[in-house]
């Protein structure tokens, strides 16, 4: 069976034809997140630190809506448009887990993401018992 997920109240309004997240059986699977203003779906521009921060805040606001959490996360896929922020990326996101828990990860340089953001993540959840 599968659960299409959507943040009620225009949370994170959807710039493009997508769900926030599929449950599938025992896994949840999380659009990738931009560092959008949760309220105005904007992307903040700011340090890739700054930016890396709020497409975390994303990531758990659509996390806690599916009642999960950064602790469930099996996978996560980083896409940035500059390598050289590997370091600072890596530090941000590392703070949100538990470094007992730290998932699978594929980070990718890319030449652009949506809304001209600086860094995207997608997450995979395990939901199971």
């Amino acid at each position: 069976m599968l659960e299409y997920i959507t943040l009620p109240n225009q949370v994170l309004p959807p710039v493009a034809p997508y769900s926030h997240a599929v449950r599938a059986g025992d896994f949840l699977f999380v659009t990738g997140q931009l560092a959008e203003n949760p309220e105005t779906g904007e992307v903040i521009k700011g340090t890739i630190e700054q930016q890396t921060q709020q497409v975390m805040e994303n990531l758990k606001l659509v996390l806690n809506h599916a009642k999960t959490s950064f602790n469930r996360v099996v996978m996560a896929r980083i896409f940035v448009t500059d390598f050289r922020h590997y370091e600072k990326v890596n530090q941000v996101y590392a703070a949100y887990f538990e470094v007992e828990r730290l998932p699978c990860r594929t980070t990718v340089g890319v030449m652009g993401l949506a809304g001209l953001g600086d860094v995207e993540i997608d997450l995979i959840v395990y939901c199971g018992a």
